[in-house]
């Protein structure tokens, strides 16, 4: 069975709830179960922290195991050298989301810190961003 981990950073433990019309009213938990009854093959963790050091000893723990990490490091995305570095050192492939256009937001947000050791990036597409993100997964092993 394949294994994605989704790692999602700061303040994404209360989507559902901050700025609605940014990210939604749905939220992760709700967004993780329905990720996982539309893709039953495939056993989908999911961590967050608001803590940098945590989400580095996260992809740390799984990034030498799962076949796929889905990435929202939230406003770590544009400032962390640190999680750059900890995406670059695992070998598990990373993909990057964000939930709003990051390109059509405040000038800070549009550059990320990780684009450039991941696979690839999904952004813009609310939280549908990481249903395409697992897919990208998926397409690997057809």
């Amino acid at each position: 069975m394949m294994r994605i981990e989704i790692v999602n950073g700061p303040n994404l433990n209360l989507t559902g709830v901050r700025q609605p019309e940014i990210y939604g009213t749905l939220t992760m938990e709700q967004m993780v179960a329905r990720l996982r009854a539309r893709f039953p093959e495939v056993e989908i963790g999911y961590y967050q922290s608001n803590v940098e050091g945590e989400l580095i000893n996260r992809l740390h723990e799984v990034g030498f195991s799962a076949d796929g990490i889905v990435l929202n490091a939230g406003g770590y995305s544009h400032t962390s050298v640190a999680l750059h570095d900890a995406v670059a050192a695992i070998t598990t492939p990373v993909v990057e989301v964000h939930i709003s256009n990051i390109f059509a937001r405040e000038e800070y947000r549009r550059h990320s810190m990780l684009s450039d050791v991941c696979r690839g990036m999904v952004c813009g597409l609310g939280l549908e961003g990481y249903r395409f993100a697992v897919e990208s997964f998926l397409l690997d092993n057809e």
